[in-house]
Protein backbone atom coordinates (compact mmCIF):
# COMPACT_ATOMS: atom_id res chain seq x y z
CA UNK A 1 0.00 0.00 0.00
CA UNK A 2 1.44 3.11 -1.11
CA UNK A 3 1.48 5.93 1.40
CA UNK A 4 -0.12 9.41 0.43
CA UNK A 5 1.69 12.98 0.52
CA UNK A 6 0.88 14.44 3.70
CA UNK A 7 1.15 10.91 5.96
CA UNK A 8 5.10 10.79 4.52
CA UNK A 9 5.56 14.42 5.27
CA UNK A 10 3.65 13.22 8.79
CA UNK A 11 6.25 10.56 8.92
CA UNK A 12 9.03 12.74 8.03
CA UNK A 13 8.14 15.42 10.23
CA UNK A 14 7.81 12.84 13.30
CA UNK A 15 11.16 11.38 12.46
CA UNK A 16 13.15 14.54 11.64
CA UNK A 17 11.56 17.80 14.05
CA UNK A 18 13.34 16.67 16.94
CA UNK A 19 16.95 17.12 15.48
CA UNK A 20 16.00 19.77 13.45
CA UNK A 21 14.75 21.73 16.49
CA UNK A 22 17.65 20.59 18.91
CA UNK A 23 20.35 22.11 15.99
CA UNK A 24 18.67 25.21 15.89
CA UNK A 25 18.61 25.81 19.38
CA UNK A 26 22.19 25.25 19.10
CA UNK A 27 23.10 27.30 16.56
CA UNK A 28 20.85 30.58 17.35
CA UNK A 29 20.21 29.86 21.50
CA UNK A 30 17.26 30.97 21.25
CA UNK A 31 13.93 28.40 22.01
CA UNK A 32 11.61 30.42 20.85
CA UNK A 33 12.91 31.52 17.10
CA UNK A 34 14.13 28.20 16.81
CA UNK A 35 10.89 26.38 17.06
CA UNK A 36 9.67 29.33 14.25
CA UNK A 37 12.59 28.15 12.40
CA UNK A 38 11.39 24.86 12.58
CA UNK A 39 8.44 25.57 11.44
CA UNK A 40 9.34 27.41 8.95
CA UNK A 41 11.99 24.41 7.99
CA UNK A 42 9.07 21.92 7.31
CA UNK A 43 7.26 24.47 5.78
CA UNK A 44 9.53 24.82 3.16
CA UNK A 45 9.86 21.00 2.88
CA UNK A 46 5.88 20.51 2.34
CA UNK A 47 5.93 23.27 -0.49
CA UNK A 48 8.93 21.97 -1.91
CA UNK A 49 9.94 18.77 -1.47
CA UNK A 50 13.58 17.36 -2.71
CA UNK A 51 13.75 15.41 -5.92
CA UNK A 52 15.41 12.56 -4.08
CA UNK A 53 13.72 11.62 -0.45
CA UNK A 54 16.43 9.49 0.64
CA UNK A 55 18.67 12.62 0.70
CA UNK A 56 15.97 14.77 3.35
CA UNK A 57 17.93 14.48 6.09
CA UNK A 58 20.62 16.58 3.76
CA UNK A 59 18.31 18.78 2.46
CA UNK A 60 16.68 19.75 5.86
CA UNK A 61 19.57 20.23 7.72
CA UNK A 62 21.63 22.84 4.63
CA UNK A 63 17.55 24.57 4.62
CA UNK A 64 17.74 24.60 8.77
CA UNK A 65 21.44 26.14 8.34
CA UNK A 66 20.28 28.60 6.03
CA UNK A 67 17.05 30.34 7.67
CA UNK A 68 19.74 30.10 11.23
CA UNK A 69 22.64 32.23 9.45
CA UNK A 70 19.54 34.48 8.06
CA UNK A 71 18.06 34.71 11.55
CA UNK A 72 21.73 35.31 12.88
CA UNK A 73 22.36 38.01 10.14
CA UNK A 74 18.94 39.79 10.62
CA UNK A 75 19.53 40.34 14.62
CA UNK A 76 23.17 41.33 14.19
CA UNK A 77 21.38 44.43 11.86
CA UNK A 78 18.91 44.95 13.86
CA UNK A 79 21.50 45.59 17.03
CA UNK A 80 23.91 47.58 15.36
CA UNK A 81 20.87 49.77 14.05
CA UNK A 82 20.05 49.79 17.67
CA UNK A 83 23.63 50.59 19.04
CA UNK A 84 24.23 53.67 15.83
CA UNK A 85 20.95 54.96 17.07
CA UNK A 86 21.90 55.17 20.74
CA UNK A 87 25.41 56.75 19.87
CA UNK A 88 23.53 59.28 18.03
CA UNK A 89 21.27 59.90 20.64
CA UNK A 90 24.26 59.94 22.93
CA UNK A 91 26.30 62.38 20.80
CA UNK A 92 23.53 65.26 20.38
CA UNK A 93 24.42 67.70 22.74
CA UNK A 94 22.15 67.69 25.87
CA UNK A 95 22.22 70.66 26.98
CA UNK A 96 19.93 73.18 25.98
CA UNK A 97 21.33 76.05 24.24
CA UNK A 98 21.81 79.65 25.68
CA UNK A 99 19.31 82.20 23.95
CA UNK A 100 22.73 84.08 22.79
CA UNK A 101 23.86 80.49 20.85
CA UNK A 102 19.74 80.41 19.10
CA UNK A 103 19.95 84.39 18.18
CA UNK A 104 23.63 83.03 16.55
CA UNK A 105 22.00 79.94 15.01
CA UNK A 106 18.89 81.63 13.81
CA UNK A 107 20.90 84.23 12.21
CA UNK A 108 22.84 81.56 10.41
CA UNK A 109 19.94 80.08 9.25
CA UNK A 110 18.76 83.17 7.94
CA UNK A 111 21.96 83.53 6.07
CA UNK A 112 21.98 80.49 4.57
CA UNK A 113 18.28 81.23 3.15
CA UNK A 114 19.13 84.33 1.52
CA UNK A 115 22.33 82.69 -0.02
CA UNK A 116 19.88 79.84 -1.20
CA UNK A 117 17.43 82.02 -2.53
CA UNK A 118 19.64 83.62 -5.61
CA UNK A 119 20.25 79.87 -6.45
CA UNK A 120 18.42 78.54 -9.54
CA UNK A 121 15.59 77.03 -8.37
CA UNK A 122 16.44 73.73 -9.05
CA UNK A 123 19.40 73.99 -7.49
CA UNK A 124 17.81 75.09 -3.97
CA UNK A 125 15.29 72.08 -4.15
CA UNK A 126 17.79 69.84 -4.39
CA UNK A 127 20.34 70.92 -1.74
CA UNK A 128 17.19 71.19 0.33
CA UNK A 129 16.02 67.45 -0.20
CA UNK A 130 19.80 66.26 0.13
CA UNK A 131 19.54 68.09 3.57
CA UNK A 132 16.39 66.65 4.34
CA UNK A 133 17.73 63.39 4.05
CA UNK A 134 16.54 62.33 0.82
CA UNK A 135 18.39 59.62 -1.32
CA UNK A 136 19.47 60.20 -4.90
CA UNK A 137 17.12 57.94 -6.34
CA UNK A 138 14.21 60.25 -3.86
CA UNK A 139 16.14 63.31 -5.37
CA UNK A 140 15.43 62.06 -8.98
CA UNK A 141 12.50 61.37 -8.50
CA UNK A 142 11.31 64.31 -6.95
CA UNK A 143 13.27 66.60 -9.66
CA UNK A 144 12.43 64.29 -12.36
CA UNK A 145 15.75 64.18 -13.26
CA UNK A 146 17.85 60.78 -13.96
CA UNK A 147 19.70 59.54 -10.60
CA UNK A 148 23.12 59.63 -11.56
CA UNK A 149 23.14 63.34 -12.69
CA UNK A 150 22.14 63.69 -9.18
CA UNK A 151 25.38 63.63 -7.52
CA UNK A 152 26.79 65.82 -10.36
CA UNK A 153 23.80 68.25 -10.03
CA UNK A 154 24.23 68.51 -6.11
CA UNK A 155 27.94 69.07 -6.44
CA UNK A 156 27.37 72.03 -8.82
CA UNK A 157 24.49 73.39 -6.50
CA UNK A 158 26.86 73.21 -3.37
CA UNK A 159 29.96 75.23 -5.31
CA UNK A 160 27.01 77.52 -6.47
CA UNK A 161 25.79 77.86 -2.39
CA UNK A 162 29.36 78.61 -2.04
CA UNK A 163 30.73 81.08 -4.13
CA UNK A 164 27.19 82.69 -2.89
CA UNK A 165 28.36 82.54 0.54
CA UNK A 166 32.45 83.59 -0.36
CA UNK A 167 30.71 86.86 -2.31
CA UNK A 168 28.20 87.38 0.39
CA UNK A 169 30.50 87.62 2.91
CA UNK A 170 33.23 89.08 1.05
CA UNK A 171 30.65 92.30 0.53
CA UNK A 172 29.89 92.37 4.37
CA UNK A 173 33.63 92.67 4.88
CA UNK A 174 34.14 95.49 2.45
CA UNK A 175 31.60 97.69 4.42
Amino acid sequence: MEHSAPDLFRQQFNQHYPSVRRKLIALIRDEAAAEDLAQETFLRLYRNPPDQPEAIGGWLHRVLTRLAYDYMDKKARERALTQKQEQNVLAQPQAIDSNEQQLIDKDEQERVRGWLDTLPERDKQMLLLRYEGYSYAEIAQQLQVRQPQVGTMLRRAGERLKRQALKSESAITQE
